[in-house]
């Protein structure tokens, strides 16, 4: 017989065999290989604690995939270094590279590739971004204050569910450690741009002349913009005077029906976290922090980004990744 190529389910049975005492010469007549085979398999795919199938399948995959992968370049490399440092994921770098028509790179790959580097004592691990379970708080007894001429979500139009147009937007704020300051923040549903303006408190006023001073640029794309149900925002019908735009407010405790701007508080969280006295953080970092979210790609966009959807335009980011 020829050599051939195992499947998983042999190396099982490889193992199983082996296990109940049979010589390779019966393993091999048993499962329809060469001998030579069975004596590849077990001299090359074993591990530190004997021959294992799941191991030993994965390792050749491995060393095959390992013949035929492109070399990566040192420049390649590096450029890739330099997007991970601006906190994009492997997904998104790998898929990006493919949207500019450069050389894919998977992202199980990167994954590899940075794993290496960490065991080598690198730090490129340091700029993943890391999910942790967030507490939600449910409940149906509204306790905050009331919001003068509050509209409800319910009235809404329908079209700003179906995120086909740029002008819909989602407003909120970020507290600091302690309630001392907050962080203005404004998404469209669209697109997924992000205004953020650090302030000194909660009150109304210091609120609503931040979004205005956000908005204002923008005010032929702004339509309607959907808050959460703080008083911070009592002050929303001179935002909507000003800015030209419908204001409506989701049910309380309904955090869900502003999605969009509770995850995008948690992106400008991996920067700024909860225990973080917001008096050292400056307006530079803020318009770091903004600036960082709006020309990262992102999966729900075909890999665009923020700013590139908002503006409909193209930029050319992974080519000039190392000048950064």
């Amino acid at each position: 017989m020829n050599y051939a190529q195992l499947t998983q389910g042999q190396r099982y049975q490889i193992a199983v065999l082996k296990k109940a005492g049979h010589m390779q010469v019966e393993i091999a007549r048993l499962i329809g290989v060469d001998k030579s085979t069975i004596s590849r398999e077990l001299r090359r795919n074993r591990g530190l604690r004997g021959y294992r199938p799941k191991q030993a399948h994965r390792l050749s995959v491995e060393r095959n995939q390992a013949k035929v992968r492109p070399r990566i370049t040192e420049q390649e490399w590096q450029r890739i270094h330099a997007l991970l440092r601006q906190e994009w994921s492997p997904d998104e770098i790998g898929a990006r590279l493919r949207l500019e028509g450069q050389r894919a790179v998977s992202h199980e790959w990167i994954y590899q590739h940075i794993y290496t580097d960490k065991k080598n004592g690198g730090d490129l691990h340091c700029f993943l971004r890391c999910q942790k379970q967030r507490k939600k708080r449910y409940g149906s007894i509204n306790r905050r204050g009331k919001i003068p001429n509050r509209i409800g979500i319910d009235q809404r139009p329908a079209i700003v569910d179906e995120k086909v147009r740029i002008g819909d937007w989602e407003a909120d704020t970020i507290i600091g450690k302690g309630h001392q300051g907050a962080i203005v923040s404004l998404v469209e549903r669209k697109s997924k741009y992000t205004l953020l303006e650090k302030v000194a408190g909660k009150k109304a006023g210091l609120v609503a002349d931040a979004e205005i001073r956000l908005l204002t640029p923008f005010k032929d794309k702004v339509h309607t913009i959907t808050k959460d149900n703080g008083l911070e925002f009592c002050d929303h019908a001179r935002v909507a005077k000003i800015i030209g735009a419908d204001t409506f407010f989701a049910h309380p405790y309904a955090s869900w029906e502003r999605g969009l701007n509770e995850y995008t508080n948690g992106l400008v969280r991996q920067y700024i976290p909860k225990a973080r006295m917001f008096n050292t953080v400056s307006p530079q970092e803020v318009d770091f922090i903004m600036q960082r979210l709006n020309h990262r790609p992102r999966k729900t966009l075909k890999y665009r980004t923020p700013h590139e959807v908002f503006f409909n335009t193209k930029t050319k980011l992974t080519g000039v990744a190392l000048g950064t």
